[in-house]
Parts: C-alpha cells; sequence; structure tokens
C-alpha cells in the first residue's frame, strides 16, 4: 500500500506496535531452479521491515522482505524484486510484468488494496472518528466488491499470459487488530477496529475468488500466519500508526514478513 498520511496530522499517535527487528539468512541457502520474479505492493516490497534497498527509491524494496528472505534461502537461478510501494493493479500491470517470460517459473503477489483507497480510509478512521471510518470501510467494500474483480481478472491474465511456465503465489492482506483485546488497546474504537477488519475480509476474499479462476494459482490466506501478533497483541507484529514514519503504518513489521509472510508463501510454493 501507499505511503500513508499524506496530508497533515494533528491527532494523538495510537499506540505503535513492536519495532521492527533485523532478520538473518535463517541458515544455509540451498539451491533452487526457480527463476523467480516478486510482483505487488508494500507488502510485497516490506513497508515497515526496514533495510530499504537504496536502488528501489520510493519503492521501497527491503531485505527484510518475504521475496529477499526466500532468495536468500533458496538461492534460486534468477531472481527479480518488482514489488513497489503504492502499486495498484493497474501499475503492476504497467511497470512490474516486464521481468516475466517464459522462462518465470515463480511468481508472487499481494495486490489490490490501493485499488480501493485503503489508505484514504485509514486516515479518515483515524482523523474523523467511528462513523465517518464505517462510511469509508463501507464505501471501499463496496469498490472491491464491484470494481476490483474486473482489474484482477485483467492482471491474472496478463501474468499467465507472459508467465506461461510460473506458479503463480497470490497472498492477501491480515486483518490488522485483535478484537479479543480491543478493550485495552489505545487508538480507535472497538468498532473502528471491527469494521477495518471487515474490510480486509471482503478484499480477501475478491482476490482468492479471482485467482481461484486461474491454473497454476495458488492463493494463501495470510489472516491465520498474524493470528495473536495482531495490533493490541502483545507481541504484534503489525505496526499502528507510526508517527515518526507515517508510511511504515499499518504495514508488517520486519518479524512479521519473516514469521508471516515468508512461511505463507512457502506453502504456496509448496502448492
Amino acid at each position: 500500500m501507499p505511503t500513508f498520511f499524506r496530508r497533515s496530522l494533528s491527532v494523538v499517535a495510537t499506540t505503535g506496535t513492536a519495532a521492527a527487528i533485523a532478520i538473518g539468512g535463517g541458515g544455509a541457502a540451498h539451491a533452487s531452479s526457480a527463476s523467480y520474479v516478486a510482483l505487488g505492493d508494500s507488502y510485497s516490497s516490506g513497508v515497515g521491515a526496514g533495510s530499504y534497498t537504496s536502488s528501489s527509491g520510493s519503492c521501497d524494496r527491503s531485505t527484510n522482505a518475504y521475496p529477499y528472505l526466500w532468495d536468500s534461502a533458496n538461492a534460486p537461478t534468477s531472481f527479480t524484486d518488482n514489488a513497489c510501494s503504492g502499486a495498484t493493479t493497474s501499475t503492476v500491470e504497467s511497470s512490474q510484468l516486464s521481468g516475466l517470460s517464459s522462462s518465470t517459473t515463480l511468481v508472487s503477489i499481494t495486490v489490490g488494496g490501493n485499488d480501493v483507497g485503503f489508505s484514504t480510509v485509514m486516515e479518515d478512521c483515524i482523523l474523523e472518528g467511528t462513523s465517518a471510518c464505517e462510511s469509508a470501510v463501507s464505501s471501499a467494500e463496496t469498490e472491491a466488491e464491484n470494481d476490483l474483480p474486473a482489474k484482477l481478472d485483467t492482471l491474472y491474465s496478463d501474468i499467465k499470459a507472459d508467465a506461461p511456465n510460473a506458479h503463480v503465489v497470490v497472498i492477501g492482506y491480515p486483518e490488522f487488530y485483535d478484537l479479543a483485546e480491543s478493550g485495552t488497546c489505545a487508538g480507535l474504537s472497538y468498532d473502528s477496529r471491527s469494521a477495518i477488519n471487515g474490510g480486509a475480509d471482503t478484499l480477501d476474499s475478491v482476490i482468492s475468488t479471482e485467482a481461484a479462476k486461474y491454473s497454476d494459482f495458488s492463493y494463501v490466506d495470510i489472516r491465520s500466519y498474524f493470528s495473536g501478533h495482531e495490533i493490541c497483541d502483545s507481541s504484534a507484529w503489525l505496526h499502528s500508526f507510526v508517527l515518526t514514519d507515517t508510511s511504515e503504518s499499518y504495514h508488517p513489521t520486519a518479524t512479521g514478513q519473516a514469521d508471516a509472510y515468508y512461511p505463507a508463501f512457502e506453502a504456496g510454493v509448496a502448492e
């Protein structure tokens, strides 16, 4: 998703989650014959995980993100990371598919949140209160259900055409909040948090349904991987609002990438 909260904020920040930690290589790499291309938005590029590569510029590709972790652990024949913060289905189409070819054997992607304006939804939820939050989430859900399927269908079709021999792993978005712990967690109201989680559920449902239409596509539901490590949990793997670097708000920490997205991707690869 894109850099959050471009407009000036004059609100008190909600309680932040645990700081991102540095992730090592995770043991000796083993050889892989895969030709791997990573696509998608900031959940793929690793915003929130730190250690961004200077060459990626505003795309904020992190060496702590799951594509780099998988590359380090598996030493594929080739690895191309085209994921970029702020990507939508259309910008993946226009600027990321060039890395695909008939020799590509593995693709990963998370995209769709920016198409329904999720950063604006989170701004409204923080700045405008519960009623505005619920309304913003409802509008995003309507867009996800009515407009996003065709956009994903076009993108998935083009990925299939450009990389006909690839296994494509599609990973969804986590729920942000552990509602069972919401009563002890400062910040948004319970109803706002519930609406936001529901919006993530709707988005994941749409993405899952579209991915299921394509052979050699595997959808991985990331939500269970974050269970017990959501915002409001004592060991959260997601940032809450980060005043010192708002771009990292509501993104996985380095631990979230290593202990949630990475094993989810591995599960998708194995399917």
